[in-house]
């Protein structure tokens, strides 16, 4: 569906320069973003995919990853086509890289901002997750959807790559109250060469949107031999710890998938000693995924480290929260940060 992508602004030079993401796409007439759904025509940029979603599912919320975000709810998650990135190892690049690879055909079912907020409630649900693909290439969408959302008591996510403009995060902070922004790599090679990106806008978003008091929750995948040495990994913990000891950092074991078929998983024992670099680097709660490993998928008190928030079996399958009416640890009283209501 055709909509404007109101997101923009128009050049002295006739082109239209799109104000969603840090890829800062200038458009001539008949030109695409490089997230393949947002194009110029008749000097308008529209959003191709509005009210079109490639994906959609009601999921726990562990599964974005959200551990400190409403535990054990649901959650109503969509995506549309397209994406900013060009990731060689994207687990969704059936929908993300869609028109790219099918010379920008549009496909998708149709979910209004309206039906989605219906379905949610609907189905129990919480909040609304805006995932599977990049949400800021769809910002019109998730916008009229998120601010719907706000007002029928929702709660709303972004699952992100973190490339949000400062003018795109300003205008979505009202409505939205948690990201999942992945920092795939602390290597500005790796943004360029695998993913067609940069890793400095990232690290500001991340540092922007926790300013704005948006609860954060960040994600790495470990790729053998692409961004698992010890150095990169203490990196970014570090980075993450010296803005707020108290942001998650989720670390991910890489499946082959997509243009890195040929890339053997990532091994227990690097997630492991990831887990122990997070933890020496002074960050409060670190999380392992993508393996079985129930006592590092738990979450646990910084003070007394009982266990706080239970998790065990698949993703989101068995959780016992024990936190008390308060959020505090019921054995020494500490305070767990989060959005728990």
């Amino acid at each position: 569906m055709l909509s404007l992508a109101w997101l923009s602004s128009k050049l002295s030079d006739g082109r239209i320069a799109c104000e969603a993401c840090s890829q800062h796409c200038k458009l001539s007439e008949g030109e695409y973003g490089i997230c393949g759904i947002r194009k110029v025509e008749n000097g308008e940029l529209y959003l191709l995919t509005y009210g079109l979603a490639a994906a959609v599912n009601v999921d726990p919320i562990e599964k974005k990853p959200m551990f400190h975000f409403l535990p054990d709810s649901s959650v109503f998650s969509f995506g549309t086509l397209g994406c900013n990135f060009s990731c060689t190892f994207c687990q969704n690049a059936d929908i993300s890289q869609y028109p790219k690879e099918h010379h920008h055909e549009i496909i998708g079912r149709p979910l209004s901002p309206k039906d989605a907020v219906a379905l949610a409630l609907e189905h129990g649900c919480k909040s609304i997750a805006y995932t599977y693909n990049e949400p800021v290439v769809f910002f019109e969408y998730t916008y009229d959807t998120a601010k719907l959302a706000h007002e029928a008591g929702l709660k709303n996510i972004y699952v992100t790559s973190g490339y949000e403009t400062h003018k795109a995060l300003d205008l979505i902070a009202p409505y939205l109250d948690g990201m999942n922004i992945d920092i795939k790599s602390y290597s500005q090679s790796f943004y360029k060469n695998i993913c067609g990106a940069s890793l400095k806008p990232v690290l500001d978003t991340i540092e922007y949107a926790h300013k704005k008091g948006i609860w954060i929750e960040t994600t790495t995948l470990l790729i053998p031999g692409l961004n698992d040495s010890e150095d990169e990994i203490r990196s970014i913990a570090e980075f993450q710890a010296s803005l707020d000891p108290s942001m998650p950092w989720h670390i991910s074991a890489f499946h082959p998938m997509y243009k890195m078929s040929d890339v053997p998983r990532t091994p227990a024992s690097t997630l492991k000693r990831a887990y122990e670099i997070g933890k020496e680097a002074g960050l409060k709660y670190v999380y392992v995924g993508n393996i079985d490993d129930e006592s590092r998928e738990s979450t646990y008190c910084p003070t007394c480290h009982k266990v706080v928030i239970e998790r065990h079996g698949h993703i989101g399958q068995y959780v016992t929260n024990r936190l008390d009416n308060l959020n505090m640890c019921p054995n020494c009283g500490t305070s767990i940060e989060g959005i728990w209501d």
